[in-house]
């Protein structure tokens, strides 16, 4: 059986040195035509695995693990996990798959990845798909989110990591229990005990942690920057993009398409069907 991906890796620089960022690349390798989809802020790039496999056929998908996630290395400051190193990152990515030009897709922080790089000039994103992100990140989902991102416990089996993963990941919506060991699976790490770890470094939360306490993140300047044609998801119950926010996002920058889907906080997950349909959709019209 013909494996679907191949697994490669890229050098990269920060302030603090080298480090590693692993990305899974579906596709014919030679492709002219690059979608690349960038993951949240505690997840990895296998996370696009069911959305890559539909659009491999039109595109060379490219889903890297952010550093610190998955198979990328850790950064040796906590404080450069930041969206400028990872900008500069995927830059360095770009540079490797020499793409002149891409789309994008982000999910959460991916999406904060993919404003940014939108936004500034001569710019290789041609079209832009924000998965439940924009330019105002609430205080109240930061508060969510560092209630459990870099604390999480060691899980004694599988099972008890799927447990965590359901509970943390919950307004994702309704999987199937085969979905969420798929969600489960690449962002946990097997101890030689045969107890699971998440996988990835504690010290992500650092700079999640010195964020004003009660404080919105605003982006605006980023956005408002980006020219491209520009598709806004919003899981109808996030509480991270709310729906003022969204409909803001219609109206000024690159007055986004926006479209919601109902009974999903954050994030829609782009596993299912529904879903899928919508990316493609959007992409692949002229």
């Amino acid at each position: 059986m013909t494996q679907e991906f191949r697994q490669r890796q890229v050098q990269c620089i920060s302030a603090s040195g080298l480090h590693r960022l692993a990305y899974t690349e579906w596709g014919d390798p030679a492709g002219r035509r690059v979608l690349v989809c960038v993951h949240g802020l505690s997840r990895c790039g296998r996370d696009f695995d069911s959305l890559a496999r539909v659009m491999s056929s039109h595109y060379r998908v490219v889903c890297p693990d952010v550093p610190g996630r998955g198979m990328s290395g850790w950064l040796k400051n906590p404080m450069e996990y930041q969206v400028q190193t990872y900008v500069a990152d995927m830059v360095t990515l770009l540079a490797r798959l020499d793409a002149d030009s891409v789309h994008w897709v982000g999910t959460s922080m991916g999406g904060m990845i993919g404003m940014a790089i939108a936004s500034l000039a001569e710019t290789p994103v041609q079209k832009l798909v924000l998965n439940d992100v924009g330019p105002v990140i609430t205080a109240v989902s930061l508060a969510r989110i560092g209630e459990y991102l870099g604390k999480a416990p060691q899980f004694p089996d599988f099972a008890a990591a799927v447990q965590y993963i359901r509970a943390v990941s919950a307004p994702s919506g309704a999987h199937s229990d085969a979905e969420w060991s798929i969600l489960t699976e690449h962002v946990t790490r097997r101890q030689a005990d045969g107890s699971y770890r998440m996988h990835y470094d504690p010290a992500i939360a650092v700079p999640v942690s010195a964020a004003k306490p009660g404080k919105d993140i605003e982006l605006w300047a980023y956005y408002d920057a980006i020219r491209c044609p520009t598709l806004v998801i919003r899981g109808a119950l996030s509480d991270l993009l709310t729906r003022q926010t969204l409909q803001e996002m219609a109206g000024r920058g690159p007055r986004a398409k926006t479209v919601e889907i109902p009974e999903v906080g954050h994030a829609p997950t782009l596993m299912h069907a529904d879903q899928i349909a919508i990316v493609r959709e959007f992409l692949l019209a002229e």
